[in-house]
């Protein structure tokens, strides 16, 4: 039995191809795309009232709303940023202005804004949620809970640049 060794030229003359096939994109790492922006969800506009005001909560609260806000491509958290919250609640219909409230995201690009319950509407208990400003393409969201009973819902938004 023979064995191939490498010797220090074969390592360098190896180590030598890898870097230059990644330098003409030969070689391309898993997360080279970014990340995709969210697309907006089918009845995620449904009642939405642009300029909702910023709102420390929506009603008596007891239900948290929370998410994330990052750019597409190479996911940078933004702070900074507007998001619309509205759902049918046990304090009043989606449609009704004092169901819609809006939040700025933090620094590290999260986001909680204090609701009423989230009842179903339809045979589904959701919200809608939507970042509409004009840094970012506008992105309206339609989380489904897994339970009415459920007391938090978590959306998170992928916003690609104008």
């Amino acid at each position: 039995m023979t064995f191939d060794l490498l010797t220090r030229r074969k390592v360098l003359t190896l180590g030598g191809g890898i870097v230059a096939a990644g330098a003409t994109g030969i070689i391309v790492p898993a997360t080279a795309k970014g990340i995709d922006p969210t697309p907006s969800m089918r009845g995620g506009a449904n009642n939405y009232r642009p300029g909702a005001p910023i709102v420390e909560r929506i009603g008596k609260g007891g239900f948290l709303m929370t998410g994330t806000v990052r750019r597409a491509g190479d996911g940078a958290r933004l702070g900074g940023q507007r998001i619309q919250v509205w759902a049918h609640t046990v304090e009043g219909y989606e449609s009704d202005p004092e169901s819609h409230g809006a939040t700025l995201t933090k620094q590290d690009g999260t986001f909680a804004l204090d609701m009423p319950q989230i009842v179903p509407a339809f045979g589904q208990a959701h919200a809608h949620l939507a970042y509409d400003s004009e840094e970012f393409e506008t992105v309206f969201l339609r989380p489904v809970m897994a339970s009415s009973k459920d007391t938090t819902l978590h959306a998170d938004f992928v916003l690609k640049p104008v």
